[in-house]
């Protein structure tokens, strides 16, 4: 049965919301046209920035992140940010020694950890090793190195080398992009490449992410998800994706957001 171009064009964008990507071959298949007709349907669509196209697939945004300032990233997803931070903070234990690494998300569990007794903290974020320094029950270690600025963050072989000194139960790590193919990102490759270190460097790798992060790529590859054992995200996050690092044996935490 012939499909006008007005009704292909809104069943792409119905199967883009409902699963989160289209094929240039499926859908080619399923309208019975060439694959050329369907790139320039793409091709159209993302000209009136109703999606994003890439190597033979189209997906709803763009997925490259490109780099914020701190303050930037402190108005966006707070409430998400908030409650991820809080739930994070309840894996915190007496006498534990955790790594910390940067970024709002960072920040803001490092204000929602109570006094905890025996507790070693090291850290990347200059926020975070502030905010920690004035709980007398926390034991701050500032990793040093050149200042990212942008992150109020510490990076570089100082850092990296200073850190390989150290192993920790826990390393909480914030990221910019989680891809399922390619892993979790960074808009920079000298933070990735801190970010590589803290992994060797801790047993539990637990990612803070807000739902906006799935599906995303930056400039710096941090890791593959098989180094991750938890993710906490809030309840935005689609069931797919959800399911698909469920399969690749990741403990996903979701929480509410009001």
């Amino acid at each position: 049965m012939y499909i006008n171009i007005g009704d292909r064009h809104k069943i792409i964008l119905d199967k883009l919301k409902t699963n989160g990507f289209v094929t240039v071959l499926e859908l080619s298949e399923e309208f019975k046209v060439s694959a050329v007709t369907i790139r320039k349907d793409l091709k159209h669509l993302e000209e009136l920035n109703l999606l994003f196209r890439s190597h033979g697939k189209a997906v709803p945004t763009n997925p490259y992140t490109q780099e914020k300032t701190v303050t930037e990233k402190e108005k966006i997803h707070r409430s998400e940010k908030t409650g991820i931070a809080s739930k994070a903070s309840k894996l915190i234990l007496p006498n534990d020694s955790i790594i910390l690494a940067s970024g709002t998300t960072i920040t803001e569990l490092a204000a929602q950890i109570p006094p905890t007794k025996g507790l070693t903290v090291l850290t990347a974020s200059l926020n975070a090793a502030l905010i920690l320094s004035k709980l007398n029950d926390v034991e701050v270690i500032q990793i040093g190195g050149l200042i990212r600025k942008s992150s109020s963050s510490v990076i570089g072989p100082l850092g990296e080398k200073m850190l390989s000194e150290f192993t920790c139960s826990k390393l909480f790590l914030g990221v910019d992009g989680i891809d399922l193919d390619f892993g979790l990102t960074t808009t920079s490759s000298m933070e990735a490449s801190i970010n590589q270190i803290m992994i060797k460097s801790a047993q539990k790798i637990i990612i803070l992410a807000d739902s906006s992060k799935f599906g995303r790529k930056g400039f710096g590859r941090i890791c593959g998800l098989e180094e991750v054992d938890q993710i906490i995200t809030d309840s935005g996050i689609e069931d797919s994706y959800k399911k698909e690092l469920i399969k690749l044996g990741i403990e996903v935490i979701v929480i509410d957001v009001d």
